[in-house]
């Protein structure tokens, strides 16, 4: 590992929202008067501050959203898509500054361009295409239809991982489909959801389509899926706060899709291309500080390659760059004090159930890291497919190896863990690669790329098992949140001459 490193640098932006919130497309702050600090993660600096709000500022922006509802559901869906266009125009002209205030507020490094122009683009091209479809009828004299309609006033509750391409995927298609919108970014990370919003008004998106409401998850973010109000909800998250949503939507009847983290496995069989997929690999698991829900922490790998893998992995995670994130870095620090003590603690689980530590382990040595949320990308040779850091969500740069003797054996390894979000294949045979995609129990497979589906554009994202139900991202994003209404049309009788 390599570590680089100097002193904090911030972007100053217009786009940077200080201390309020956006309800019915005023900024305010909140009613108890409180604000959170949001911090840098680097060295633990506030970047700025957001209200702290509870249940009754979610009234308040639930209230906005019913007052906007009607005007904007009778919008004609060519209208709306072109405000969706025009919201994505501004956000690319505004990458730079959103590309940074993401990167300071979640602690990772440049990702180049962000994805939230393209994803508003793809989502805009969608607003007008949503159809019906006409019925047979026993009769002539009748018709049949179905219409899709939107639910009304929804919700949604995003976690710090990406803030911005989050936002992106719940808010775009919920308001193409004409509904309004009551959203909850995480407290750590709500700058580049606000900045967003901003500029949601500013292409003329009207006000309350889009509420903001911040705060922490047990006031602000409960409040939203416990009320009536609101018709349908959308979550990323822990399986823990997703199993509590749903209680809260259960009690309400209110449709919802969660998207609760995985557990990847990256499956690499002998005729595997070891120069394209170790590189792949370690940024699977350094990407965001492996804080990514589909993060590649698993590689079952076939026992005749096992010791080449291993050592070729630990040196390509030497070579990852470590710093913040205004440096030319691969990898930056964890979100949170929290976090850094997670992960740190899941290192010491796997040491203390009997994997070899290869590589990292610990923190960067150095005061100059003393006050960052910073850990070394760390590999784990010998792991039984039992052990905890092989079987629960650890969301930090920590790779396990789990060595495995034949394809059914990887299969089994590779499906035995409550997840089921993305899995990876690394072959150069067709025939296995085919058997294996449709064996692993997955959302998402992708054949020699690290991340699921990698480039594709438009693939439906979502789990199977305890990684949750639902899917974002796809041809259908816009339809799933639509309600269908069957329409039978009696004519009136032919007059008889």
């Amino acid at each position: 590992m390599t570590i680089t490193t100097d002193h904090q640098a911030t972007i100053d932006s217009a786009l940077r929202v200080d201390g309020v919130q956006l309800i019915g497309g005023e900024w305010v702050t909140s009613g108890t008067g409180r604000t959170i600090d949001v911090v840098n993660p680097a060295n633990r600096e506030v970047i700025a501050r957001v209200p702290r709000s509870d249940a009754d500022d979610v009234d308040l922006a639930i209230k906005a959203a019913e007052k906007a509802f009607p005007a904007w559901r009778d919008l004609d869906a060519s209208s709306r898509a072109r405000l969706l266009f025009r919201w994505a125009d501004l956000i690319e002209e505004h990458n730079a500054e959103l590309d940074s205030l993401e990167s300071q507020e979640v602690g990772r490094p440049s990702w180049g361009p962000p994805p939230m122009a393209n994803q508003i683009r793809f989502i805009a091209g969608q607003a007008d295409k949503v159809q019906g479809v006409s019925l047979p009828t026993r009769s002539t004299g009748s018709l049949g239809l179905t219409l899709r309609e939107p639910y009304g006033v929804v919700g949604g509750v995003i976690p710090w991982n990406a803030p911005g391409p989050m936002f992106a995927n719940e808010v775009g298609p919920a308001i193409a489909a004409g509904n309004t919108m009551v959203m909850k970014p995480a407290e750590d990370a709500p700058l580049t959801p606000l900045a967003l919003a901003k500029l949601a008004l500013e292409a003329g998106i009207p006000a309350g389509v889009i509420n903001v409401v911040t705060g922490y998850g047990h006031e602000a973010g409960a409040a939203i899926p416990a009320d009536p109000r609101i018709r349908r909800m959308g979550f990323t998250g822990s399986p823990q706060t997703g199993r509590a949503i749903m209680e809260s939507c259960a009690r309400n009847l209110t449709p919802l899709h969660l998207e609760l983290g995985g557990k990847s496995p990256q499956v690499v069989f002998p005729d595997a291309d070891l120069d394209a997929a170790i590189p792949a690999m370690t940024m699977g698991i350094t990407l965001n500080t492996g804080q990514v829900c589909a993060a590649g922490s698993r590689v079952v790998v076939h026992r005749s390659i096992h010791a080449e893998v291993v050592e070729r992995l630990a040196a390509q995670m030497r070579k990852v760059t470590v710093g913040p994130w205004h440096q030319q870095v691969a990898m930056g620090p964890l979100i949170n004090q929290k976090q850094h003590e997670r992960v740190l603690s899941y290192i010491e689980i796997g040491k203390e159930q009997g994997a070899e530590l290869v590589t990292g382990g610990g923190r960067p040595q150095g005061e100059e890291f003393g006050d960052g949320f910073f850990v070394e990308p760390t590999l784990f040779d010998k792991v039984s497919p039992g052990m905890r850091i092989a079987q629960e969500e650890i969301f930090g740069p920590v790779l396990s190896v789990i060595p495995v003797d034949d394809e059914a054996e990887a299969i089994e390894v590779a499906n035995g863990v409550d997840y089921g979000l993305v899995a990876s294949v690394w072959t150069r045979d067709i025939g296995t690669a085919v058997r294996a995609s449709r064996a692993l129990q997955a959302g998402q497979v992708g054949v020699n790329t690290p991340i699921g589906a990698g480039t594709v554009i438009g693939g439906p994202f979502g789990g199977y098992k305890n990684s949750g139900f639902g899917r974002t991202m796809g041809a259908d994003s816009v339809l799933d949140w639509t309600q269908v209404k069957t329409v039978s049309m009696q004519g009136a009788p032919i007059p008889r001459g």
